[in-house]
């Protein structure tokens, strides 16, 4: 009876290990980064602020460095309507464990807001970026990117669309690159205007029901040559919105001559698209490392 109840003990002694293991490996990560959270990107006197998403967090690497480094401004998803910089934690403490300053950014939701004022949100998160870095380690001058699901729709809008920082005075785009991690809304004109799938009468909340504001507020529309380079990632797995969505934006990119990557990665679905950046050996992260050129 002795041997059984031995045998049954086993995975949990297993679990145990590995949730230490994790710790251990999380505490050992966290120490490589210092957190700064909740800061204001906005005054309170701006036209609907909001106290909680108006906020943003910077992640910068305690490794002594010669120079300001590399810059990674991240923008959450959730179908315009949910999602928390504080969820995504894990993806500022990676990129400042590989030498990257991170910003991850809260921003207005539906149906608070439409998705033009979200963009406009994300586009003085970035120029507060390119104002104050330089205090955290970073260089302003090299500042990319990054967004899953919607927040990669929005990376992508403001990476193409300059027009959105010249409404907040800034007369150049600042952003170099975008990588954009399985990103939704790169051409909701198309996606509006068809309602292929069941339930997407939702997006009428955050987009409107006036298709000029669907075309306005699509990257598709705003790529041209010399847009800075992307690089793009789909699920095999992922919503067929996205999987065709990406392909054409890739299609776009290279008609107009614009540098870009694209990768289809195997067997993932919408969700592991964005909880694989948990491992700092993710196949993103290798390729974001050669397109920042971030230094150690």
């Amino acid at each position: 009876m002795l041997f059984p109840r031995l045998l049954w003990q086993v995975p949990v002694v297993v679990c145990i290990v590995i949730a230490a293991l994790f710790l251990i490996n999380e505490y050992a990560i966290a120490r490589s980064s210092r957190r700064t959270k909740d800061i204001a990107y906005v005054t309170a006197s701006t036209p609907g602020y909001d106290s909680e998403r108006h906020r943003l967090d910077v992640y910068q690497p305690t490794k002594p460095s010669t120079g300001n480094r590399p810059v990674m401004v991240f923008i959450h998803g959730g179908a315009w309507n949910s999602g928390n910089k504080n969820l995504y934690a894990y993806i500022g403490r990676r990129l400042a464990d590989l030498n990257i300053v991170a910003v991850l950014i809260n921003y207005r939701l539906s149906p608070s807001v439409e998705v033009p004022d979200m963009a406009l949100d994300c586009a003085r998160a970035v120029s507060w970026t390119q104002n104050h870095i330089a205090e955290y380690g970073g260089d302003p001058n090299r500042l990319f990117v990054m967004g899953h699901s919607a927040g990669g729709g929005l990376a992508a809008l403001l990476t193409t669309d300059d027009a959105l920082f010249k409404k907040l005075g800034v007369s150049n785009n600042p952003i170099k690159g975008a990588i954009l991690d399985d990103p939704g809304g790169l051409d909701m004109f198309d996606y509006l205007t068809k309602m292929e799938y069941p339930g997407d009468e939702k997006y009428l909340i955050p987009f409107g029901k006036k298709p000029a504001v669907w075309h306005d507020v699509s990257p598709m529309y705003y790529v041209k040559a010399g847009s800075p380079p992307m690089l793009i990632y789909a699920g095999e797995r992922t919503y067929p919105s996205i999987a065709s969505s990406t392909r054409r934006f890739g299609q776009r990119l290279q008609e107009l001559g614009v540098t870009y990557q694209f990768k289809v990665i195997p067997d993932k679905k919408h969700i592991g698209m964005v909880t694989q950046l948990f491992w700092k050996n993710n196949v993103i992260y290798t390729d974001l490392l050669k397109f920042v050129g971030a230094g150690i």
